[in-house]
């Protein structure tokens, strides 16, 4: 880069869209189904888990954030079923409600790949290294707030709507630190191979490695450990 030139900045926003177009690729790949966001996005003040699923993961490293993820049952059953068919499930062998433990596994894997990709792009494209913690899912009859404000000097949240293939809504809520990245020099960003990420998609057994759901008898207890 010469003195002329004006460095490449990459903020909050283009983090987000970093972990949007994750969501939208694993999602689509996943499911066989088309997976897209809004063009706009919210400015919030802050994170919550909502009614019916809600998921977050933690990560830590170059930035410090944490992602929220909120879907109605109706979305939840779209990406379970769709997903477990496209691996070669019978419909009739298939959970029935949201609330069933392998919808919560299935959908806790889904954010595993995710965030993984995510993770992945962010060690390629800004040159810093994430981790993560696995992702909690729960099932909700109420709104809780999430906040990890007491970690971040100067936080900053956003949400994003998603549509699935048939139109179901669901939310993806991000708060990171105010962060800038500038490119001081030319380097170049290996892409993942698409081909690559499907087979791990299609690899997995039909009942996933379960993340670190939780339930009811432990819910109060767990909610109490986060400060809430």
């Amino acid at each position: 880069m010469t003195l002329h030139e004006s460095p490449v900045v990459y903020g909050t926003e283009d983090i987000l869209r970093s972990l949007c177009n994750s969501v939208t690729k694993v999602l689509t790949i996943a499911t066989q189904s088309q997976i897209h966001y809004s063009g706009m996005v919210q400015r919030i003040t802050k994170t919550c888990l909502k009614p019916d699923i809600g998921c977050f993961v933690l990560f830590d490293g170059g930035f410090s954030g944490l992602v929220v993820t909120n879907f109605s049952a109706a979305a939840a059953m779209e990406l379970y079923e769709s997903y477990m068919l496209s691996m070669g499930m019978a419909k009739d062998e298939l959970a029935s409600s949201h609330t069933s433990d392998e919808v919560a596994n299935v959908m806790g894997e889904l954010m595993n790949q995710i965030v993984g990709d995510f993770t992945g792009k962010v060690a390629r494209e800004l040159q810093t290294h994430i981790t993560q913690n696995q992702p909690k899912m729960l099932a909700l009859t109420k709104q809780v707030m999430l906040s990890v404000d007491t970690n971040l000097d100067k936080p900053e949240a956003r949400r994003v709507t998603f549509f699935t293939g048939r139109n179901n809504i669901f939310y993806l809520e991000l708060a990171i630190d105010r962060t800038e990245f500038i490119k001081l020099n030319d380097f170049e960003s290996e892409e993942a191979d698409p081909d690559a990420l499907i087979e791990q998609a299609h690899s997995a057994k039909a009942t996933p490695v379960p993340p670190a759901s939780v339930d009811a008898s432990d819910q109060d207890d767990f909610l109490k450990s986060l400060g809430m």
